[in-house]
């Protein structure tokens, strides 16, 4: 018995392909969905010769239910679009393609809006470019595919869309990736202690030096292929950039209404595209709730038994808030907001958290502290995604607490690390960039190696100063990791700074200019904000050797082992690490996961000098003294007033 294939639509495209098919299937031709589908169908196909999304809208909602499989085929201005084969059993949707298609677009606010007004009012009546050349192109290809899918065949479709230029007929297959927060094929769980709950788990090394679970070699077989892709990615971009003196490649995150970039900085451009890419993965998973539906909303005070006080986190003081058009609100212990589950390794138990806290960009406009990404990291296991949650965490802290209390840090000499790997690396900035790196050792009370990092310019143009940080168990590699951070900003900023100088000195004298992320590096570039360095860039302090400075850590084969090391220093700190798993379905079919580590005491980085963020945490206050930098606690009146140094 030959299969059953229905054909809904009209035009060429429809009219071809079912005088081609219906010598070998049997053909049901409908016009549209207000004809039923017969219950026994193979396959069917959507064809039309423009684009009429609530047609393809309606494919979903008839044949989900009875689990058809059905391929469309239609055009939209000038360019042919087959696929993806739907299989309702299985994520990835029509919806989907249509998403990602959209996002990946340089016009994709306009055309969301032209497809909802197209749904509302129906689709376009023709294509100006539907040629009859292009039309048949079109036919051949969807009777190839429908006769793989029909045969049992591995279908090209599958999970993939042919895109094909009608003017030029230029084709190419592209990668779906269903999409997490689709209306008509995801099913997000809610959000719930259970899910929350951590337990950790063995997970060995690469070796012992390397603190990473899973070699990037592994990875790179999937990263490019799922993730990266110009027509349909969600990362849609790449841009290799051969100023810098090592390897930098910046890749897109296209947001609905901005594109944003995230930079991989190694030795090697293959290397670091792939962790550009992983950048714009954790990015991704930060900016809002992908992986779980979020549930609760409730007052602090009627959750405060099972939930993080706010406070602890650390709020803007009461004169910022005061601020004409401040975006901001006190917090309100009785005000309603939502909620999400993390794990206190403290208390041993799931805790709720502000749905803002945990996710970055939601406390724009809407809440009571702005939240950046601090803390946010992916890793090839939940436990390795935590490690570097906690280092971020850490290491930002370094930097604001050397920051506030302006605190005269050890300079270490970078050569006695004895690693020939770093020494290269400062002498190649030296040479080819003409800057002088200075690196000082900002470790703070919990002993975890942390360093901040300065290179001054030798030259009589471009960036005078930029700053930067790292931190790691490693102390060699928690420098390493700063100089690649600041070897992405060297050479590449000359032209604004030059371009924008009366706007940055502008700045300079009035801090509450500095507005954007930005403002704070290129702030520093100016000669005349040197001055503002000098509690560490003073000649007099003799340089410390990597031996002097830092004790040597215990290595482990398993990096579970690395992390519990580092929990049991914040437990002895009474220091809570709260862990919000970010980690999405587009993560989670590689393996990847992603989190958001707070550790309420400790500086959260904030950019924009009026969203500094300290009031309640009295941390920054009585370190310094414990570090023995101070002779007594510092007051609130005495901490850093200029905006920080942070790129």
């Amino acid at each position: 018995m030959s299969a059953v294939v229905v054909v809904v639509g009209e035009g060429l495209l429809a009219d071809r392909v079912c005088a081609e098919l219906s010598s070998q299937y049997k053909i049901v031709r409908h016009t549209d969905f207000e004809e039923e589908v017969p219950e026994v169908t193979d396959l069917v196909l959507v064809l039309h010769d423009s684009w009429n999304p609530s047609v393809h809208q309606k494919a979903e909602e008839v044949l989900r239910s009875p689990g058809i499989p059905w391929l469309r085929g239609f055009v939209s201005f000038g360019q042919g679009v087959i696929g993806p084969l739907v299989r309702p059993s299985t994520p990835g949707c029509s919806q989907c393609a249509d998403m990602r298609h959209l996002m990946a677009g340089r016009d994709r606010k306009e055309m969301w809006e032209l497809q909802q007004k197209l749904v509302e009012y129906g689709g376009m009546s023709s294509d100006a470019w539907a040629s009859r050349t292009g039309l048949l192109q079109m036919a051949y290809l969807l009777e190839a595919e429908a006769q793989r899918v029909l045969q049992g065949s591995l279908a090209h479709s599958e999970e993939r869309v042919f895109l094909i230029n009608l003017k030029t007929m230029e084709s190419s297959w592209h990668f779906i990736l269903p999409d997490s927060l689709c209306p008509v094929c995801s099913s997000l769980p809610n959000d719930s202690s259970t899910l929350a709950q951590i337990t950790l788990k063995p997970s060995p090394k690469i070796s012992t030096n390397i603190y990473r679970c899973r070699p990037l070699e592994e990875l790179k077989k999937v990263l490019s292929k799922d993730y990266l892709d110009q027509r349909t990615g969600c990362l849609n971009g790449k841009m290799y950039d051969f100023a810098p003196p090592f390897a930098d490649v910046m890749v897109n995150l296209p947001l609905f209404t901005a594109d944003e970039g995230t930079a991989g900085r190694t030795h090697s451009y293959a290397i670091s595209e792939l962790t550009a890419i992983l950048e714009g993965l954790e990015r991704s998973c930060g900016i809002s709730p992908r992986g779980k539906r979020t549930v609760v909303y409730d007052s602090y005070h009627n959750l405060k038994d099972q939930a993080l006080n706010p406070i602890k986190v650390g709020v803007h003081e009461k004169g910022q808030y005061e601020q004409p058009n401040f975006p901001f609100e006190p917090f309100n212990p009785d005000r309603s907001m939502n909620w999400v589950w993390g794990y206190s390794f403290l208390q041993e138990r799931p805790i709720l958290v502000p749905e803002l806290l945990a996710y970055y960009s939601l406390g724009c406009g809407d809440g009571f502290v702005y939240e950046t990404s601090n803390g946010c990291a992916l890793g090839g296991s939940l436990e390795e995604a935590i490690f570097y949650g906690i280092l971020e965490v850490v290491e930002r802290d370094a930097f604001l607490m050397t920051w506030y209390g302006q605190l005269p840090l050890p300079r270490l000499d970078p050569y006695s690390a004895n690693n020939q790997e770093l020494s290269l690396m400062v002498d190649r900035v030296r040479a080819v960039a003409g800057y002088d790196l200075y690196l000082y050792n900002a470790t703070m009370e919990n002993g975890i190696p942390s360093v901040w990092a300065m290179a001054k310019n030798s030259k009589r143009k471009g960036m005078n100063i930029i700053c930067a940080a790292g931190a790691h168990p490693d102390p060699v590699r928690a420098v390493k990791s700063a100089v690649h951070e600041l070897a992405g900003m060297m050479l590449t900023l000359d032209e604004k700074l030059e371009a924008n100088k009366e706007e940055f000195m502008r700045m300079l004298k009035d801090s509450s200019l500095v507005q954007k992320m930005d403002d704070h590096g290129m702030l520093y570039g100016l000669p005349q904000a040197q001055e503002r360095l000098e509690f560490l860039l003073d000649e007099n302090r003799p340089l410390r050797t990597f031996a002097e400075e830092f004790k040597r850590e215990a290595k482990h084969e398993d990096l579970s082992d690395d992390l519990e090391d580092i929990l049991q220093v914040f437990r002895r700190l009474n220091l809570d690490v709260i862990v919000v798993d970010q980690s999405t379905t587009e993560t989670m079919r590689n393996g990847l996961y992603c989190v958001k580590v707070l550790i309420p005491g400790m500086l959260p980085m904030t950019f924009g000098h009026h969203l500094t963020r300290v009031t309640g945490l009295e941390r920054v206050l009585k370190v310094p003294m414990e570090l023995g930098y101070t002779k007594q606690p510092l007051t609130f009146e005495q901490l850093n007033p200029h905006p920080h140094p942070f790129p």
